[in-house]
C-alpha cells in the first residue's frame, strides 16, 4: 500500500471509531500510531512518538492551561457566577426579553473568569432557568438563550480553547487571547440583540416585569461582580500591554479570583480546595492527552502525504479563496455535530490550517474564526453538548428538543458573526497588531 492510501484509510477508521463511540482521544492516539508504524516500521514509529511526547509535554506554553482552569474553577466554586447573574439582572432586568439578555451578558462576563463552555451552561442553568420559568418566559427561548450564552465563555479571554488552537498550529497564545475581546463583545451584543428581536416578534415568549430598580440597588449588586469584572480588565489589559506572559496571567488570574472566592465564601473550607485542585488535574490531563494524541495524528497525516493531498487539492481549485472558506465552514459544522471542541480542533487543525495559511490568512484571524465555529457546532443537534448540558441540569425542567428548537435565532447570530470577521477580519487583528 501506498502512504496515501495508508492515510486514508487511517482517517476511515478513525471517524469510524469514533462513530462507533470510541473515546476520541485513544481514537487519535491508536490510529496515529498504527498508522506511522505501518509508514516507517515499529522502531521508526516508537522513536517518532518518544520525540513528540517529550517535545510537547515540555513545552512551556502548556502551564497557561492548568492556570486558566484553576481560575475557572476557584470562580465556579465560589458562586462568582450568581454574583455575575444578580448584577446583570439588576441593570438588564426590565428590557423585553430581559432575563434571557441578563443572562447572555452575565454569562460573557462569568465565561471571561471561568474560560469554560459547559461550566458556565451549567451554572446558569441553575441560576437563571428557573428565574425565567417563574416570570412566565417560554422554554425554548430561556433554555436555548442559556445554551448559547454558554459559548462565550471561549470567545472572551482567557480561553483554554484558545491555548490549545495556540500550541497545535504554533501561533501567539497571547495574540490571539486578546483577539477574542471585540469579537466577543460584539458576538454577545449579536446574541442579546436575537434575543430582543424574538420577544419582539412574539411578546408572549418573554413577558415583562415591571420592577424599578433603585440605582442605589443596581450599584450595590457590583460589590463583588465589579472585583470579577477588574480581575478580567487586569489579565486582559496586562497582555496587550505586555506586561506578564500568558502563563504569569494565568497565574495572576488563579491567585486574585482565588481570594475573590474566599472573600464571597468567607472561608476556604467552602472552596473544597482539594476537589477544586483535583479537578483542574483531572481536566488538565484530558487536554494534554487529547494535545498529543492529535500530534501523533498530525504526524502520521502529514508523513503518509494526505494532509498534503487534501491541502493541494483545495488550494489548487480555481475558485475565489472564499469559496474555500465556505467549504472549511461546511466541514467544522458537520463535525461539529459529532465532537467536542477540543477533538475537533485536534483533528482538523493538521489540514485546514496549512490551507488557510497558503490562501493567505492570518492565523490569529483564522484562530478566533475557527474558534467561534467550533462553538456553533457545541450547541447544534444531535451532540450539541452545551444544549444536553442545560437539559441535564434543569432538572426535568426542560426537554432536549426545547432546547434545540429555540436555538434558531441564536445560531442565525453566530453565522451573523461569522460574517462580519470575513467583512471586517480588524475585528479581530486590530487590538493583536497593537500589542506592546
Amino acid at each position: 500500500m501506498t502512504g496515501l492510501e495508508i492515510g486514508s484509510l487511517g482517517i476511515v477508521a478513525l471517524f469510524a471509531a469514533i462513530l462507533f463511540g470510541a473515546n476520541v482521544m485513544v481514537a487519535l492516539g491508536v490510529v496515529g500510531a498504527a498508522g506511522l508504524a505501518a509508514l516507517v516500521g515499529t522502531k521508526g514509529a516508537t522513536a517518532m512518538l518518544s520525540t513528540v511526547f517529550f517535545d510537547t509535554t515540555h513545552s512551556f506554553h502548556f502551564s497557561v492551561i492548568p492556570l486558566f482552569l484553576l481560575m475557572g474553577f476557584f470562580a465556579m466554586r465560589a458562586g462568582l457566577g450568581e454574583d455575575m447573574f444578580e448584577a446583570a439582572t439588576k441593570w438588564l432586568g426590565n428590557l423585553k426579553g430581559g432575563l434571557a439578555i441578563s443572562t447572555t451578558m452575565g454569562a460573557a462576563a462569568f465565561g471571561a473568569a471561568s474560560g469554560s463552555s459547559v461550566g458556565t451552561a451549567t451554572i446558569f442553568t441553575k441560576l437563571a432557568l428557573p428565574e425565567m420559568l417563574a416570570r412566565g418566559y417560554d422554554k425554548r427561548l430561556a433554555s436555548a438563550s442559556i445554551a448559547i450564552a454558554g459559548t462565550l465563555a471561549v470567545m472572551i479571554p482567557p480561553s483554554a480553547l484558545v491555548v490549545v488552537y495556540g500550541i497545535l498550529t504554533d501561533s501567539s497564545i497571547g495574540g490571539l487571547l486578546v483577539a477574542g475581546v471585540i469579537p466577543g463583545g460584539v458576538f454577545a451584543v449579536l446574541l442579546c440583540i436575537a434575543t430582543y428581536l424574538t420577544v419582539m416578534r412574539n411578546p408572549d415568549l418573554a413577558p415583562v416585569t415591571a420592577t424599578n430598580v433603585p440605582m442605589k440597588e443596581k450599584l450595590y449588586s457590583l460589590r463583588l461582580a465589579g472585583p470579577l469584572l477588574f480581575v478580567i480588565i487586569c489579565i486582559i489589559s496586562g497582555l496587550y500591554l505586555g506586561v506578564f506572559t500568558p502563563t504569569e496571567a494565568g497565574g495572576i488570574g488563579a491567585g486574585l479570583t482565588f481570594v475573590l472566592a474566599i472573600m464571597r465564601q468567607r472561608s476556604i473550607r467552602k472552596l473544597e480546595l482539594s476537589k477544586t485542585l483535583m479537578d483542574t488535574i483531572k481536566t488538565s490531563g484530558m487536554i494534554f492527552a487529547i494535545i498529543i494524541c492529535a500530534l501523533v495524528f498530525s504526524k502520521f497525516l502529514a508523513l503518509s502525504g494526505v494532509a498534503n493531498a487534501i491541502g493541494g487539492f483545495l488550494i489548487g481549485l480555481e475558485v475565489n479563496r472564499w469559496i474555500v472558506v465556505l467549504i472549511i465552514v461546511g466541514i467544522y459544522l458537520l463535525l461539529g455535530m459529532m465532537m467536542d471542541a477540543p477533538a475537533l480542533l485536534a483533528i482538523t487543525l493538521p489540514i485546514t490550517h496549512p490551507v488557510m495559511m497558503n490562501l493567505g490568512f492570518d492565523p490569529i484571524w483564522f484562530g478566533v474564526f475557527v474558534v467561534l465555529l467550533v462553538e456553533i457546532g457545541a450547541v447544534t443537534p444531535p451532540v450539541g453538548i452545551n444544549c444536553f448540558v442545560v437539559q441535564a441540569a434543569s432538572d426535568g425542567r426542560v426537554r432536549l428538543e426545547d432546547v434545540f428548537r429555540g436555538l434558531l435565532p441564536y445560531i442565525a447570530a453566530g453565522f451573523v458573526m461569522l460574517l462580519l470577521l470575513c467583512l471586517f477580519p480588524q475585528m479581530a487583528l486590530f487590538l493583536p497588531e497593537s500589542m506592546n
